[in-house]
Formats: C-alpha cells, sequence, structure tokens
C-alpha cells in the first residue's frame, strides 16, 4: 500500500526533468543485487539498509527533489520517511515504482554504473578507439619489441589479476605518467581493465592528449584475456614512479587543451565559494588524486574520488543528474581529462584553478556526513566476550556478507536493517539482549532504535565494532554460519575475481556492447562525445 502522506512523482516528471538537464535524484533502495537485475539509466542505488550512512553525501542538498522507489517490497516508503526525518524537504515516490517505469515505457538497465559503462561504448563507437584482441596483444609482448602494459583499474583490482608484465596506473594517472612510462615513441602502449569501459577510456584519454606512441585498449580486458585461454598475473605489485618535470609540463599543456575543447569550465576559489554559496543547486567538489596524496593535504570539504573510478562510477559518487561538480588537483593535469569526460557525459563541470599548496590545508582521511545519533549504550570487546560466555546475548552484524563471511564473532547472525523493516523480530533468533557490530560499529548503530522498538530487548553497540574485536585478538569464525537472509547486499561484477564462468563474462561482454542501442532507445543520456583533433 502507498504511503498517502508522500506525492507521488510520475515517470513522465523524470524523464522531462532529464531532458531539461534539471536535477534528478531518482533514488534506488533496494539492495544492490537487486537493483543490478533493472533499473532507469539515471537511478542511482542508495539501499535502504545504509542510506543513513550514504544518502546526505551522494544528495548534499538537502532541497533537492528526490524521488524513491522499490520493486513493490515496501522499501521506498520507509525510506521516505527516514529523508524527512534527515530533513530533505523534497521528497516523493515514484509513481508504482519500477512497474509504474517500466509501463511509461521506460528503459531498464542492468548491471551497475550503467552510465558509465553505456558511455564507454559510445566513445569507442564515434571515436573509433584502436584495440587489439588479447592473443595479438600476446604475440606482441612475446615479439621482444618495445611494449608496456598499463592497467588502468584500482590497484586493488590489479593484484587480483593483471596481463603478465602489467603496470598498475590507475585511469587518470595514464596522460601524467605515459610519458615516462613509454619515454620512446616507438614503444607501444596497451590499455587494459577487466572488461572494457575503463580501457577504452584510458586509451582514448592518451589518443586524445596526442602521445606519439601507438596506442591500443586491451579488447575486452582481462575477460578477452582469459577467454583467449591466456593465463593472467596474480598478486603483482608494479606501479608507476615520479613524474619527470618535462612529462608534466607536456601532460599539463596537452589535458588543459583536452578539457578546453571538451567545454569544461574553468573556476578560481572565489568562484568556487559562489558556486557553494548557491543553495539551488548541488555541488560536488572531488580531489581526484591518488589516496596518498590526498591524505598528505586536501581543500577542506574536498572529497576524494581519484579520476579514473569517478568517470567509471559517476553515478555512486555525483548521485544528482544535473549538479555541478568541480574538480580539483595540484598538477593541472587528472581533473583536467577526468573534467574532459565528465563534461561529455554531460555534467555541468569545472576545474579548480588558481589553488596552491597553501590551500591544501586539511589533512587525512575525510568521515562521511551523518545524521546524529542519541547516545547509545556500548559495550567493549572485553565484555562483549564475557556476555557470549554466560550465553544471553546475542550478536547481530550489520557488515557485507564478504566481510562476515571472511570472519565474524563466534555466534554472530548476519542481516541487514532492511530485514528488520520487511519482516520485523519474527526473523531474529531470541535472546535476553542484543548487541549490534559491523566493521567499525558505524552502520550498527542507525539499527538500535528499531531493533529495540522491535525486540523489547536491550540493545548494546560493539564498542569500535568487528575491527576492535580482531585487535584486542578475540577468536573469529569464518563461513556463512548464521545467515538471515540471502546475500543480496552486493551484486558479483562478472569481471571480479578469478572463479567466473566462461558464460558470465561472455554475458557480460554481450551486454555492453547491447547497451548503445540502449542508450538510444533510452533517449535521456545527454552524452557529446567529442571527435577529431582533441588536444
Amino acid at each position: 500500500m502507498v504511503d498517502t502522506s508522500f506525492a507521488v512523482r510520475p515517470a513522465s516528471d523524470i524523464r522531462r526533468a532529464l531532458l531539461r538537464q534539471e536535477e534528478v535524484a531518482l533514488i534506488d533502495v533496494r539492495e544492490e543485487a537487486d537493483y543490478a537485475t533493472g533499473h532507469p539509466l539515471f537511478a542511482v542505488n542508495i539501499p535502504l539498509s545504509k542510506l543513513e550512512i550514504a544518502v546526505l553525501d551522494r544528495v548534499p542538498r538537502l532541497t533537492c527533489a528526490v524521488t524513491v522507489y522499490d520493486n513493490g517490497e515496501g522499501l521506498a516508503q520507509v525510506a521516505a520517511r527516514r529523508l524527512v526525518a534527515m530533513g530533505y524537504r523534497d521528497v516523493a515516490l515514484l509513481e508504482n515504482g519500477l512497474q509504474g517505469w517500466r509501463e511509461a515505457g521506460g528503459e531498464l538497465f542492468i548491471d551497475v554504473n550503467s552510465p558509465s559503462k553505456a558511455f564507454g561504448e559510445l566513445v569507442e563507437s564515434r571515436s573509433h578507439t584502436p584495440s587489439l584482441p588479447a592473443e595479438e596483444v600476446s604475440a606482441l609482448l612475446s615479439s621482444g619489441r618495445p611494449v608496456v602494459v598499463l592497467d588502468s583499474r584500482r590497484f586493488d583490482e590489479y593484484q587480483t589479476m593483471s596481463i603478465p608484465g602489467g603496470v598498475s596506473v590507475p585511469g587518470a594517472e595514464l596522460v601524467l605518467r605515459v610519458r615516462d612510462l613509454a619515454p620512446s615513441p616507438e614503444t607501444t602502449v596497451i590499455v587494459n581493465c577487466a572488461g572494457r569501459t575503463r580501457s577504452i577510456i584510458g586509451t582514448q584519454s592518451l589518443v586524445n592528449a596526442g602521445i606519439r606512441n601507438p596506442v591500443y585498449a586491451l579488447r575486452n580486458g582481462t575477460i578477452g584475456w582469459t577467454l583467449a585461454g591466456l593465463a593472467l598475473e596474480h598478486g603483482q605489485s608494479r606501479r608507476y614512479g615520479d613524474v619527470s618535470e618535462t612529462a608534466h609540463r607536456q601532460a599539463a599543456r596537452s589535458a588543459r587543451n583536452v578539457a578546453d575543447r571538451a567545454g569544461v569550465k574553468r573556476l578560481s576559489p572565489a568562484g568556487l565559494d559562489d558556486w557553494q554559496a548557491d543553495h539551488q543547486r548541488t555541488v560536488y567538489l572531488f580531489d581526484v588524486r591518488d589516496d596518498s596524496e590526498y591524505v598528505a593535504g586536501h581543500l577542506p570539504g574536498a572529497r576524494h574520488v581519484p579520476g579514473g573510478q569517478l568517470v567509471q562510477e559517476t553515478d555512486h559518487y555525483a548521485s544528482v543528474r544535473g549538479a555541478r561538480i568541480v574538480l580539483v588537483d595540484d598538477d593541472g593535469v587528472r581533473a583536467n581529462m577526468s573534467a574532459s569526460w565528465l563534461a561529455q557525459m554531460g555534467w555541468d563541470v569545472a576545474v579548480l584553478d588558481q589553488a596552491g599548496q597553501q590551500d591544501f590545508s586539511e589533512k587525512g582521511n575525510r568521515s562521511p556526513t551523518l545524521p546524529a545519533l542519541p547516545t547509545q549504550n556500548e559495550v567493549a570487546p572485553a565484555g562483549l566476550a564475557d556476555w557470549l560466555d554466560q550465553g544471553d546475548t546475542q550478536v547481530l552484524d550489520f557488515t557485507t556478507s564478504a566481510n562476515y563471511v571472511k570472519g565474524h564473532i563466534p555466534g554472530a547472525a548476519w542481516l541487514q536493517r532492511s530485514l528488520l523493516t520487511l519482516s520485523g523480530s519474527t526473523a531474529l533468533p531470541t535472546a535476553s539482549r542484543y548487541v549490534v557490530t559491523c566493521g567499525s560499529s558505524m552502520l550498527a548503530r542507525f539499527a538500535v532504535a528499531e531493533l529495540a522498538a522491535l525486540t523489547g530487548k536491550p540493545v548494546w553497540v560493539l564498542q569500535g565494532g568487528n575491527a576492535a574485536w580482531k585487535e584486542a585478538g578475540l577468536p573469529l569464525e569464518q563461513g556463512e554460519t548464521l545467515l538471515l537472509q540471502s546475500r543480496n547486499d552486493r551484486y558479483r561484477r562478472p569481471y571480479e575475481g578469478t572463479d567466473v564462468t566462461p558464460d558470465a563474462m561472455q554475458a557480460y561482454l554481450d551486454w555492453e556492447f547491447g547497451l548503445i542501442a540502449q542508450l538510444d532507445k533510452d533517449g535521456t543520456h545527454g552524452f557529446n562525445v567529442v571527435t577529431g583533433n582533441v588536444a
């Protein structure tokens, strides 16, 4: 039953706003695995179970029009109430949820990060991005001719599996680092990722920046390599080094030209202040450098998102389509190259110029923006261990299911907060006392009040969460020992890990090949790929 206390927003209104490039925050509050089965192109996934710890950063303007939906599970109404309680002032339910979007003729996209992946396919189609199949790259590597393989994924992904001899150079670093990694124009440069998008964007970045080397994407990435029957490396640690002055100067000049050609705007610090003072527009400020550089010093209020991942997962970080995005670095390369792609994806994007080292005054990692919570009862790991020995306490673990399986407190039950909404206390083991935890207990804290109301029993928070339990040297158990629901909290990407079946890999590639046709049917993307001599 629809909660009549909330406005209902029809799919036609969302589509109209997208076409007008107005701000749209369309939030799918199902778990990621369910979201991946089908959603509108610009719908973002913020599960109800994690809403409070994510939404204030992803939808930072409280007066933004927010539309939430599910697929009939009853999650959207609960999410709407929580958003209003957090201060959002314009919250509506999508009329008839996902089914309503479908009935209105809206296109549904499967998988995750669909806008970025569809954009990558459009870039390859319109720019004719050069690529080579795995067999040809393998032959080139065996030929003795000069060649470098640059892996444009995150470093942790590279360590899981990589092309033999490949070097980790995440996407936004490519233009900055390539001239030092391949100083001779005779050296062939191969860019790879696990599938297609980041290798396409990385390769085209180098082409757009005008490097003199022959450059190719590894067609279909490590998936294509595996399907060709070729062996991958694992656990490698090869990374880029320092940038020479000459390479930096050349990269900065070409990156600026690429960004200007793409229509990227320029902001001074005063201009940034003006944008942030405009309460009618949402503004995201992203630092796109390496994480160690960000920690050493960054602009106050800037969120850290490496540029390559920002282009790959734009919807995950900038969840209000039509918002403004400001990028910052300290080298004039990574922000410009990342911004050039965001501008082509239809974003109103600017690079912050004239910022000096004195402006990077904030150090360390940034904590997420969270709603306030009342004071809660806490128990230290040693105290919890005593309670568990007495047998009157049940631990409820709200971490990711993958982390739970790797290691959890003995006897702990795994669940998501949405289970409390859907099934109430009937799904919970009985106990005289409950202790909630997760990795740090940050997410678990938001389950305390609801859990206490459902059970009528005292609820405590594990101080420091599972991390503190492990640091105390207390025992762990592994495996799916007590799952209270299915593990749908995360969609397993077909390009992740080393145990994906060939059929799943091929199906994923086939889906990517069909994205351009889906974009045409949907008609709301607003992408504008700049072709020709970009640099």
